[in-house]
């Protein structure tokens, strides 16, 4: 029998096939698992082998010509699968489209298998992920949380370990808000390199096709398929794949930005962490105002641009009055206000292309990092407010499309599942190259804190083999009352933590070292030391130096004394 764990990613499901697993067993694996989230409000269309099974009977023999063979994928519900039906979370609205859309195409093609339709906000309007007739979209972590939106049932899925990966949409920040909020990579590609044919419009001159996964370099490798002209699709451009390259520079905002909701001091203290770690990336950083792209964000919906949304769903909503979330509906009938004039339109048009001729300008081969969002809400907080809640979770992501940038959002600290936080590097759409490099550098900067109790602490003898590897003393503290403290018989004398019902609160240093060097930091740690969970006063649970049983039998008990 197959051991299964929490993430289903790409990698892992290859290996598992060159071991002996079979299609059909990771599928049913997958159906029963979204039983038993069922009160999440993930899908529209759920996980089911009435439909998935022809899929895995047309898998070819030969996996090796086919690099997505087997893995399991799920689609927004306002992109085509033939046979099952689109509803763009609007029932009155469904349909069943005979083909697929040119994306899923491809990536079936390329021996993926589709596994269900992701709950979405209502017509891809929202990034809160609770405008749903299908239901709220939980949180992957904290139930109580949103998701994020417009793709929240895409995201939750490969967070929760339903999919290898997914397809969203992103017009204003629906493929990067809930990648931060559930603490995944959102690989938003530039406008037109995939194609958005088949895809229901929520704003046409802006949609584009996204996707989630636990990594970027999986990220990268379902845009390597997906990707590619249309030539029945009028928005798809040709792009060429560039290797990956590093930024001439990187901007960041002159003045802080507004973090939000109960928890904004927690998304303050990560976004200055982020900070921190984007300034040993050993590109020149320069700081600029972030006000042009506010300006730019705000003709989205505040002047005439907002039409082009009430023009591809007009007919419907005029059609089928009540049939629409109200908050929905008033958002999409803002497009027909008395204001929202030609001569409006064309006024913003220019002060947009204005905008798109600095960005230009200024970008050039250089990236400019943001917080993908200033924080979150409760799902009772945004149904108490859902427009102001709904805004603000848009205030760094909504100048994206309409500056004809790519965007790639990564999670502050990739463990996270309490308050996560992200950033999103933001590069024009000939250069996302350099969005590539600067996310890659990015992560591999991920810190993770280590406890020592001993020679490694600061100043002692073998400081440096944590300060070699890029770690950096972080505090002082102790550990909670379960441990004891002895002096091994070694050379030099080393001390060894042991977990014991008799114990003490153990001085400890706590390091940041970069997750990439801590399989070197472990070639350095011999018998009879070990690295486990130690677990500080304060609760939290961090990685350290521990001692086995047999080890202390020639030791000296010093844990009274609480340090080495």
């Amino acid at each position: 029998m197959t051991y299964f764990p929490k993430s289903l990613t790409i990698s892992w499901i290859k290996n598992s096939y060159d071991n002996g697993m079979k299609p059909l067993e990771l599928i049913e694996e997958i159906i029963n698992r979204a039983e038993k989230y069922d009160n999440w409000n993930i899908w529209i269309v759920k996980p089911n082998l009435s439909f998935i099974q022809k899929y895995i009977d047309n898998l070819p023999k030969d996996r090796e010509n086919y690099p997505l063979w087997g893995i399991p994928f799920a689609i927004k519900d306002n992109i085509d699968l033939e046979g099952v039906p689109t509803t763009a979370a609007c029932p009155k609205f469904k349909y069943v489209p005979k083909k697929s859309a040119f994306v899923v195409e491809k990536l079936i093609k390329a021996g993926a298998i589709p596994i269900g339709k992701t709950n979405l906000d209502q017509f891809a309007t929202g990034l809160v992920g609770t405008r749903s007739p299908y239901g709220e979209v939980h949180n992957s972590y904290q139930s109580e949380m949103i998701s994020g939106g417009s793709s929240s049932g895409s995201a939750v899925s490969v967070a929760l370990g339903l999919a290898a990966f997914s397809l969203g949409t992103d017009t204003a920040g629906s493929g990067r808000v809930p990648a931060m909020l559930n603490t995944l990579v959102g690989y938003k590609p530039p406008l037109g390199s995939w194609s958005t044919g088949g895809v229901v419009p929520a704003c046409a001159s802006l949609d584009c096709v996204t996707v989630f996964s636990k990594t970027l370099k999986e990220a990268e490798l379902v845009d390597s398929i997906a990707r590619g002209y249309d030539t029945n699709c009028p928005w798809s451009r040709k792009y060429k794949i560039k290797g990956d390259k590093n930024p001439e520079k990187i901007y960041i905002p002159k003045y802080e930005p507004k973090f939000f909701g109960k928890f904004a001091e927690i998304y303050r203290e990560k976004w200055l962490n982020a900070l921190e770690r984007i300034k040993s990336l050993g590109i020149e950083i320069e700081e600029i105002d972030y006000e042009m792209f506010n300006k730019a964000a705000l003709i989205l919906y505040e002047g005439a641009y907002v039409a082009e949304r009430w023009q591809d769903l007009k007919e419907f909503i005029e059609n089928n009055p009540g049939e629409t979330f109200p908050v929905t509906e008033k958002i999409l009938r803002s497009g027909c206000r008395s204001e929202a004039t030609a001569s409006r339109l064309f006024e913003d048009l220019h002060a947009l292309q204005l905008y798109r001729h600095k960005t230009k300008e200024l970008l050039k081969h250089s990236v400019m990092i943001m917080p993908t969002a200033g924080g979150s809400f409760t799902r009772d907080e945004v149904r108490e407010n859902p427009i102001e809640t709904n805004s603000l979770m848009g205030l760094y992501t909504n100048h994206c499309n309409l500056l004809d940038l790519s965007a790639i959002a990564v999670p502050e600290n990739s463990s996270d599942t309490e308050f996560p936080f992200g950033i999103t590097i933001f590069a024009l759409s000939n250069e996302e190259n350099a969005a590539r490099k600067t996310a890659k550098l990015f992560l591999e900067s991920e810190m993770m804190k280590i406890a020592v109790c001993g020679l490694h602490k600061v100043g002692r003898e073998l400081e440096y083999q944590i300060t070699e590897l890029g770690g950096k003393f972080y505090s002082h503290t102790k550990t909670n009352s379960q441990y004891g403290l002895y002096i091994l018989n070694t050379t030099p004398q080393k001390p060894a933590l042991v977990r014991t019902d008799r114990g003490n609160n153990i001085e400890v240093d706590i390091y940041l070292l970069p997750k990439n060097k801590f399989g070197k930091f472990m070639e350095q740690v011999n018998m009879p030391l070990s690295i486990g969970d130690i677990t500080l006063c304060n609760g939290e649970i961090v990685k350290g130096f521990l001692g086995d049983g047999y080890s202390l039998k020639d030791a000296v008990d010093i844990t009274d004394k609480g340090s080495f």
